[in-house]
């Protein structure tokens, strides 16, 4: 239990920042996950594309904010792009 008026309110920001944290995070591995379950599906390419797009910002903004390392999210939109990237060439052929 803390002791001063300053480690109590610590405690309090830090319980507030991990739910915020762990909602956001929860947010991530949702767009990922829609992602990756339209190729899977084979969605059309604008469905894929729209997804992609909006995990990549969600992205961006938790790597500004902090909630993730910048080389986290660097490596989450390259494999991201490169299963985008093959889905779109596997449909063309």
């Amino acid at each position: 239990m803390p002791q001063h008026q300053s480690s109590e309110k610590r405690v309090r920001q830090t319980e507030r920042r991990n739910a915020r944290n762990r909602k956001n995070k929860a947010e991530i591995k949702q767009l990922v996950k829609s992602v990756q379950r339209l190729t899977a599906a084979k969605a059309s390419k604008e469905e894929v594309d729209q997804a992609f797009r909006k995990a990549v910002q969600k992205l961006d903004r938790m790597a500004v904010k902090g909630v993730l390392h910048r080389n986290n999210v660097a490596r989450k939109k390259s494999s991201l792009a490169s299963l985008v990237n093959t889905y779109a060439t596997s449909t063309k052929a």
